[in-house]
């Protein structure tokens, strides 16, 4: 019974195409199909997309977040337009995660209509609403393995113009747009690089996704130049995220490259001896924590950062952070069921009425309590319930692509190391909610979920690629 329980819980049970096909919303899906035959538009209609979305993420770090909101707001247009006029009805097209991200909009819209700042929570919503519509369209694209790829590739290439700017600023300084660093630290006057986002944190946020990434270009792309590419941007992309200083930026890369680790050992496994099948586990996990324990010990910038971590109040990040949290959860105790509605405008206007004297902020500084907040326990709760099933059909299909021996592989286990690394950094910080970040965070959530394969008794499951 347990086990059943948890099968329904993380979706494995649950048949997204039966749902649909009782679904009132759902029956919209190609009503507008006699357009199609007729509509040049329509019938480059996947084209549109891919170009839309590469623009999206070329574009993310260089433009305006007004721009990132226009492109995000085409892109919902598009994938409207080309749900409305499929030609058949494409509930077999819906997983479980559409239905929890569905949910996740819906008690959002809920907790907008009860908010004691209604068009400010509003605003938020428009916001959220444009970035499910971009993970809408992306996971509709990438569900064609050329397509992932390409847009994987576009990251890549746009992160190491990012990297290579970052790196610049580091050898040759750069100025301080903020105060970044504790001014009674030793690490006062050092450069702490941010590139074109403008904020160490920031680049930190936007690079974790590129390790992980460049890793998996390894080995999913062929030929020995682009091998050498990639390894030139997984050495580049550590290096600049590294130089940022950021510790949420570390314990987000810590955690991807371990998770990312523990997924290509998971892959080479059967390949191995039977040594090195029992050993192998053991010895990668000792030789990551030895690794990281010579770097502290041996770059004393590096060791300082880390050391004021657990600085607690000592640390004035640290005591902001504290004394940020400690009124964040005062507002979850005013309003614990749906909070006060989406948006940083909805926090701004109730934060006031609860802050500590001199500790002003324009967010909660964790993702997890800005949730909580904003969409209440109710919206935490479905936040956690995603990504329960998102992890648990990531490992049903990483299961299925080994045992295909399929090099799809590479890019699932690197999303789900990106998302893990990107939970691990939002525990200290928000720039989740940026646009650079969250177009990056719907892209991962896209790509685990394009490798989904619905539930077929009795029968073989196919690829969604085939």
């Amino acid at each position: 019974m347990t086990h059943s329980l948890w099968q329904h819980l993380t979706g494995i049970t649950v048949s997204p195409a039966a749902w649909g096909r009782n679904s009132g919303l759902w029956r919209l899906v190609g009503l507008l199909r006699q357009w199609y035959p007729g509509s040049w538009l329509l019938q480059w209609g996947t084209e549109i997309s891919v170009a839309l979305l590469t623009l999206l993420v070329a574009l993310a770090p260089f433009v305006p977040n007004g721009l990132i909101g226009l492109i995000a707001a085409a892109c919902g247009g598009v994938w409207g337009l080309l749900t409305l006029s499929d030609q058949t009805p494409r509930a077999s097209r819906l997983t479980p995660i559409h239905i929890l991200v569905l949910l996740y909009w819906g008690i959002a819209i809920a907790a907008t209509a009860l908010s004691p700042v209604k068009m400010a929570a509003a605003t938020g919503l428009v916001k959220l609403t444009l970035y499910l519509s971009v993970f809408a369209l992306l996971e509709r694209v990438v569900r064609s393995p050329r397509w992932r790829s390409w847009l994987v590739t576009v990251y890549l290439h746009t992160a190491l113009i990012v990297t290579v700017y970052g790196l610049r600023q580091w050898f040759f300084g750069a100025e301080a747009l903020a105060t970044w660093v504790d001014p009674e630290s030793s690490l006062a006057n050092t450069t702490r690089v941010y590139s074109y986002l403008g904020n160490p944190n920031l680049l930190a946020a936007y690079l974790i996704p590129a390790v992980p990434f460049s890793v998996a270009a390894l080995f999913a792309w062929q030929h020995w130049g682009p091998k050498l590419l990639a390894a030139l941007m997984v050495v580049t992309n550590m290096a600049c995220l590294v130089l940022t200083f950021s510790r949420g930026g570390w314990i987000g890369l810590v955690v991807a490259l371990f998770v990312m680790a523990m997924g290509l050992l998971y892959w080479l496994l059967p390949r191995l001896p039977n040594f090195w099948q029992v050993w192998a586990f053991p010895l990668v996990l000792g030789g990551l924590v030895g690794l990281g324990v010579l770097g502290v010990v041996t770059v004393a910038p590096l060791r300082e950062r880390v050391f004021s971590i657990f600085a607690d109040s000592k640390d004035s990040s640290n005591n902001f952070r504290l004394n940020v949290w400690a009124s964040v959860q005062d507002m979850i105790r005013a309003r614990p069921w749906l909070g006060i509605g989406p948006g940083n405008n909805a926090f701004n206007q109730i934060y006031p009425f609860y802050q500590r004297a001199n500790y002003s902020a324009l967010s909660a500084y964790s993702i997890y309590l800005e949730l909580w907040v904003e969409v209440g326990v109710i919206g935490l709760s479905n936040f956690g319930w995603m990504l329960l099933v998102l992890f648990r059909q990531g490992w049903e299909q990483l299961q299925r692509l080994r045992a295909q021996d399929s090099r799809e592989i590479f890019w699932l286990m690197a999303a789900i190391a990106i998302v893990c690394g990107m939970l691990a950094h939002g525990v200290v910080d928000t720039v989740w909610y940026r646009p650079e970040i969250a177009t990056l965070w719907w892209l991962m959530v896209a790509i685990i979920t394009s490798y989904y394969v619905p539930p077929l008794p009795n029968s073989v499951m196919k690829s969604p690629d085939s």
